[in-house]
C-alpha cells in the first residue's frame, strides 16, 4: 500500500445501505430504482444532440451530489454547534471530451450560509468536503470547484 491510499483510505469500513438502480435503454429510454421510488424517463438534452425530454444523468448527478455535501455541511455544522438554517447546495455538473477520446465530468458546487460568519463558513465547507461521500468519491477523479456565497 502506498503512503498516499494509507494516508486518505475513504473506502467504507461497513456497508450500512444499498441503493439499486437499472436503466433501460441508456440515454434515451427511463431509469427505474429497485424500491420503485425512482422511475424516470431519460433523454439527452438538446445540447448533446437530443430532444430534452427527460431528465439526464448529469442532472441526477447534480441532485445527488448537491443533496449529499448539503447534509454533509449540516452534520459539520451540528457538530461544531452552528446552526445552519437557511444553507443551500446547488450543483453544476458538466459533460465534455477528455484528452482519453472518452468524455469527464466537472462539478461547481455552490453553497450559501447566510447566518455565518464567513470564515467559519469556509472552514465548514472544508470539513463537508472530506465528509461527504460525493466528495471522497470524486476527489482526484473530477474538477470540483466550490463557490462560497
Amino acid at each position: 500500500m502506498t503512503d498516499e491510499a494509507t494516508a486518505m483510505d475513504t473506502r467504507p469500513t461497513k456497508i450500512m445501505y444499498v441503493a439499486e438502480a437499472t436503466a433501460h435503454g441508456g440515454r434515451d429510454g427511463y431509469v427505474t430504482s429497485q424500491d420503485g421510488q425512482i422511475e424516470l424517463k431519460v433523454a439527452m438534452p438538446p445540447e448533446l444532440g437530443g430532444d430534452g425530454n427527460g431528465t439526464n444523468p448529469e442532472q441526477l448527478f447534480a441532485a445527488g451530489y448537491s443533496t449529499c455535501f448539503h447534509n454533509a455541511l449540516i452534520l459539520v455544522g451540528n457538530r461544531s454547534g452552528y446552526d445552519l438554517t437557511g444553507s443551500t447546495v446547488a450543483a453544476k455538473v458538466g459533460i465534455g471530451p477528455n484528452k482519453q477520446r472518452g468524455y469527464g465530468l466537472a462539478v461547481a458546487l455552490s453553497v450559501s450560509l447566510p447566518v455565518l460568519d464567513p470564515d467559519i463558513a469556509a472552514k465548514l465547507v472544508d470539513q463537508a468536503h472530506e465528509v461527504c461521500p460525493y466528495s471522497n468519491a470524486t476527489r482526484g477523479n473530477i474538477d470540483v470547484t466550490i463557490l462560497l456565497g
